[in-house]
């Protein structure tokens, strides 16, 4: 049987199909950007991952949402929290993690899982621009790059620029105040990381991280991220494999939906 996970992010959206063959073989994905359209995106979503995979919707049985925009797929069998599903996606890539940490587009998460792979514990950021990831496509643009750049640019960074700033206004501040004086964008942009770094790790002790740790959102894509937080948590962190770190949340969802089928049938 096949599952969908419909991950309806505030950015970008997400559909994931999985197969009940044991392994849970993702069969197809796709991304596209959510826009204020979020049913038309999840649907478009869907369609590319079922063209993906060269299947039929009639194919899929179960169907889970999850994401700012989970109850705007009208279609759905169920919904879950973005919490439930990143630990769902989480164990699915490494089944011991018990802690995992989301970076989105417009929020941070910490969560803590228990022995089963549930929510134990989570915490938020405090809706700061400055602990997203919007903070560093928005310092990426200003420097003159595009966000597929971010990850070749920080690499490139000899050392980090130091940019302290507790709320997004400041913080950009120090970011043009660098320019003005000839940082390097590099040094800039890896700055810029290590600041949000420092912030995932202050939420991550709030939810009393334990090991195993999980990165996922687009941010993780970027290998500087998880390098800079393992050396900050003094720990070994996993991040899902083949870009699958932005796409978790909707793995988890379709994995939920597995275990779903698997009830329905017993």
């Amino acid at each position: 049987m096949i599952t969908a996970g419909i991950d309806v992010g505030s950015t970008y959206s997400k559909a994931v199909l999985l197969s009940a063959d044991g392994g849970g073989t993702i069969v197809g994905s796709a991304m596209i950007p959510s826009g204020f359209r979020m049913e038309a995106a999840a649907t478009e979503a869907l369609e590319r991952a079922l063209a993906h995979a060269g299947i039929a919707r009639d194919d899929v049985a179960y169907i889970i949402s999850t994401g700012q925009g989970r109850y705007q797929v009208p279609w759905r069998d169920l919904q879950v929290t973005d919490l439930t599903a990143q630990a769902r996606g989480a164990r699915h890539f490494f089944p011991r993690t018990r802690t995992v940490l989301d970076v989105g587009g417009q929020t941070m998460k910490a969560s803590r899982l228990d022995d089963r792979g549930r929510v134990a514990s989570f915490r938020l950021n405090d809706k700061c621009a400055a602990g997203t990831g919007a903070f560093l496509e928005k310092s990426a643009r200003y420097l003159g790059y595009a966000t597929e750049q971010i990850g070749q640019l920080a690499a490139s960074s000899a050392s980090a620029a130091s940019i302290s700033g507790v709320c997004a206004v400041f913080a950009e501040s120090e970011v043009i105040n660098h320019v003005s004086q000839g940082v390097p964008p590099a040094d800039i942009m890896h700055g810029a990381m290590v600041s949000l770094v420092t912030r995932a790790v202050q939420l991550m002790k709030r939810a009393k991280v334990e090991p195993e740790v999980t990165l996922v959102g687009g941010i993780m894509r970027f290998p500087t991220m998880p390098a800079v937080l393992a050396e900050q948590l003094k720990l070994p962190v996993n991040v899902p494999p083949d870009a699958m770190a932005q796409m978790t949340a909707a793995v988890g969802a379709a994995v939920l939906a597995q275990q779903r089928l698997a009830k329905r049938a017993a």
